[in-house]
């Protein structure tokens, strides 16, 4: 066994590190190996199927179908790859170039949608990893890039606050009109337009008995009485209200519609009081981006038409029509929860929990329709589509069940649905922007470049100044990125251009704690310090000051981190990432560098360092062990 492997077994010396501290700095080069790896093998063309309607599921037993289509058509993959998020599940299909790419689009769109006015199924252009298969099962992915790097869609949508007042008054008329009726104020007719809601009584002293009715358990509304007509506002509170939770409600519901995309790190964030904004990296077709967007839904709970009548509506049901009363008896936002659930004979059932409100109305509107049935409605893009349609069975209120479906995996999907399906107001796209790929290719070519000639401007500077202690500085420095980008990707976290100057940031911040710790060497060097010690020493000063100001620039970090939004909350990711990594390879790598190269000496007699001593520039501090007297060993 070489000399210098048995220090690695003794006790922690002067300058020699335990076997367990090396063991240490093995297992993190390997780790960062391996999460840093997936970040070189770049992006391959793809091509990803979705549904494209709430009431489509997709599945893994869709794969043979997909493969047949492209072996038709002589196109050839490199690989095909099911993901399931939640209940929803997509397909993505890699290629090796977009000549493929797009030909396979084309061809998988048409064979899945064979109604084209009607798609069943999304096929958009995408982007994914071309990273090896054995090393995403390690979990190692490669980071996700922000839309200024990989580009992508980019959308501002505008709530339409009116629509969230009117349908609040929407949900007002059935549960005034169900609440009244319990106290025997039977309301005549009723009318909901412009933000008012009028009741109309058969005469003045049931109008004031409803006022007072009314204001006793709704201090959030304006009311007052002309004649015999209540006449119902909503006041400046409830508003605010509203559309608060609106924008909540609706930014939630968006999330659940982007995952179906696949979309890594998609962002969706309210921007001023009434706008909400979208980003999709990586989305190549905006088409189908904004059809996506577009196919937020509502929900709506309404009666079945079982005779003939004006006052319906016909919506499609499986392969036929059904028809409905055109009245709403409660929307998708009153339903709080919605879960799978079996009757006493073993049947999937879905149970359906509503909110107070929502469930005093339907336990009146039940009441009233026992052995009728009711139907539910999802709306997207404006047209309707029944999704169940079940007998009343009996008279029900805040908790019911869903009889019906065939199996427990339909069951699901509708509770799926119930859950997610509802946005508590409309919405329309009033700004769209596109980030080409080239661009987003341009800028991570001068954010590297950047990074690139900046590691080798300090790495000459380094290593001319402090020599061999400069080579150690710029090797942990290479360490220090190593381990960034490692846990970033690790993380999942998503890189941007303000995330790129985080990193050159910490580069500065890093090599800075080497040069301290260098000069402090030196310092002890002059001050008489055999280069043993000084080295010893040199570390052991320069950690406080190190700790001190990585301590004092975290907290300036994490501030930037919980107060920030967007861009400057992923610089501030970064930067605490990079303080981390900085104090490890700063101090704790270059300290076994070091080590590693002098402390297997017996007797350390120089060091390189570029000292300056009594006015000339030396490679080394020699040190006469016997006497102990300093020779400079001059260049």
């Amino acid at each position: 066994m070489w000399p210098w492997m048995i220090n690695f077994y003794v006790s922690d010396g002067m300058n020699r590190y335990p076997f367990w501290k090396y063991a240490v700095i093995l297992v993190t080069l390997l780790f960062g190996l391996i999460y840093t790896t997936p970040n070189f093998f770049g992006e391959a063309p793809a091509v990803q199927v979705s549904a494209g309607k709430s009431t489509v599921k997709i599945t893994q037993q869709m794969q043979d179908k997909i493969e047949a289509v492209l072996t038709a058509q002589n196109l050839t993959h490199s690989g095909i790859y099911f993901t399931q998020n939640g209940n929803v599940g997509s397909f993505r299909i890699r290629f090796k170039d977009t000549d493929a790419q797009l030909k396979a689009k084309e061809a998988l769109s048409a064979a899945l949608n064979p109604n084209p006015q009607e798609p069943e199924y999304i096929t958009a252009l995408n982007l994914m990893s071309n990273s090896p298969d054995w090393l995403s099962k390690l979990g190692a992915h490669p980071m996700s890039l922000g839309l200024d790097l990989r580009g992508g869609v980019h959308f501002l949508l505008q709530v339409d606050m009116n629509g969230a007042i009117q349908k609040r008054l929407d949900s007002l008329q059935n549960e005034l009109t169900a609440t009244l009726k319990e106290k025997n104020l039977t309301v005549a007719n009723s009318d909901n337009k412009d933000g008012q809601l009028v009741l109309m009584f058969d005469s003045p002293e049931t109008a004031n008995n409803a006022r007072s009715e009314i204001l006793q358990k709704h201090t959030d509304l304006n009311v007052s009485v002309n004649t015999n007509n209540v006449n119902i506002t909503m006041n400046e509170v409830a508003i605010t209200e509203v559309k608060t939770n609106a924008i909540k409600q609706n930014i939630s519901t968006l999330h659940n519609r982007v995952n179906e995309l696949g979309v890594a790190e998609p962002i969706v964030q309210q921007q001023g009081t009434d706008r909400i904004v979208v980003e999709l990296p990586g989305v190549q077709d905006t088409a189908r981006a904004k059809d996506l967007i577009g196919r937020t839904a509502t929900l709506q709970i309404r009666l079945a038409e079982t005779g003939t009548g004006f006052n319906n509506e016909k919506f499609k049901y499986g392969t036929g029509e059904a028809a409905v009363k055109k009245q709403v008896v409660v929307s998708g936002d009153s339903i709080t929860n919605a879960t799978v659930s079996f009757t006493d004979q073993n049947q999937p059932a879905v149970s359906v929990t509503l909110d107070s409100a929502g469930g005093k109305i339907m336990r009146q509107v039940t009441h009233d329709n026992v052995k009728k049935p009711m139907a539910m409605i999802l709306f997207e893009k404006g047209k309707g589509e029944i999704i169940s349609l079940s007998t009343i069975q009996s008279e029900f209120g805040e908790n019911f069940q869903i009889t019906g479906s065939k199996s427990a995996e339909e069951a699901n999907d509708l509770a799926v649905l119930l859950r997610s399906g509802s946005l508590a107001a409309p919405m329309d796209i009033i700004n769209e922007r596109t980030v080409g790929p080239s661009l987003g290719a341009d800028n991570i070519e001068k954010g590297f470049n950047s990074l690139l000639y900046g590691f080798i401007a300090i790495s000459i500077f380094m290593i001319m100044y402090y020599r061999m202690f400069g080579v150690f500085s710029v090797i942990s420095l290479g360490m220090n990125l190593f381990l960034l980008i490692a846990l970033l990707s690790l993380l999942g976290a998503t890189m941007t251009l303000p995330g790129i100057a985080a990193i050159a940031l910490t580069l500065g911040m890093a090599i800075d704690s080497n040069v301290l710790i260098n000069e402090r060497v030196r310092e002890e060097l002059r001050h008489g310090a055999t280069p043993a010690n000084a080295i010893n020493l040199g570390y052991k000063h320069a950690f406080d000051t190190i700790l001190d100001s990585n301590i004092t620039t975290l907290i300036a970090g994490l501030a930037l981190l919980i107060f920030g939004s967007g861009p400057i909350k992923g610089f501030a990711v970064v930067h605490c990432l990079g303080i981390l990594t900085s104090m490890f390879s700063s101090v704790f790598f270059s300290r076994g560098l070091v080590n590693l190269w002098y402390g297997r000496r017996p007797r350390l007699a120089s060091i390189s360092i570029g000292q300056v001593w009594r006015g000339e520039v030396v490679d080394a501090i020699s040190t006469d062990v016997t006497s102990g007297a300093k020779t400079p060993s001059k260049k």
